[in-house]
């Protein structure tokens, strides 16, 4: 009888486990990691955008003073130039070493007329009438003189009439006055407001009634007795 009794237990425990459904193992957390084909589109999208990133820094321009030194122009702070009673502000980026301009003085110059940190108006790509080619002549005027008062000049390089003044190019009316007191090998930059400059029409990329910066290069002086 004891021994019955003790069998029932063990009995009832065996069906117990028999029944019991089998436990699942634990289903393990989802992985992070990308699968293999997705993981390539991944790094060749980021390998295209760091590529696309590469070219836009590569062709964006620089800031304008980084573009002024890496064409070897100098920048110049405003609180270091000069002031006229017309207006004008320009700074002597060299010193001249020889004859003075004064007002009369038949000169020969190079100017260029910059705009943004890009020359628009240059007499050293003065246009001819015929071809595609420029030419590298000084402009000739008379300091104090009216704009385009100026005589003709003559380029002589070839007798066939393919040269012509008319193709070189218009210098603003600042010029004309902020020349004097310059020597010749003396270099000046100067700050040209739009009404001594070209005003309501522009010039180029130069828009109407807009400041630009103009250098002078003066090469030549013929005093007023002299001419």
């Amino acid at each position: 009888m004891a021994s019955s009794s003790s069998a029932l237990p063990s009995r009832t425990f065996h069906s117990r486990r028999s029944s019991a459904p089998p436990v699942p193992p634990p289903i393990p957390p989802p992985s992070r990691e990308i699968p293999c084909c997705v993981s390539r589109r991944s790094a060749a999208a980021r390998l295209l955008l760091s590529a696309a990133a590469g070219f836009l820094t590569a062709v964006s321009p620089p800031p304008p003073a980084a573009l002024a030194a890496r064409r070897g122009r100098r920048t110049v702070p405003p609180e270091d130039y000069s002031s006229t009673p017309d207006g004008l502000k320009y700074y002597d980026l060299v010193e001249g070493k020889g004859r003075a301009a004064e007002k009369g003085s038949t000169v020969q110059v190079h100017f260029d007329c910059i705009y943004r940190s890009i020359t628009v108006v240059s007499s050293r790509e003065a246009k001819l009438l015929a071809g595609n080619r420029s030419i590298a002549q000084p402009y000739v005027f008379t300091v104090g003189s009216l704009p385009g008062k100026e005589r003709k000049r003559d380029f002589a390089d070839n007798a066939n009439g393919l040269y012509s003044a008319q193709a070189s190019p218009k210098p603003p009316p600042a010029m004309y006055m902020i020349t004097e007191g310059m020597k010749v090998g003396g270099k000046r930059r100067v700050i040209v407001p739009p009404e001594l400059g070209y005003g309501k029409k522009g010039m180029s990329e130069i828009p109407p009634d807009t400041s630009f910066e103009l250098d002078i290069e003066l090469l030549e002086v013929i005093p007023p007795k002299e001419n």
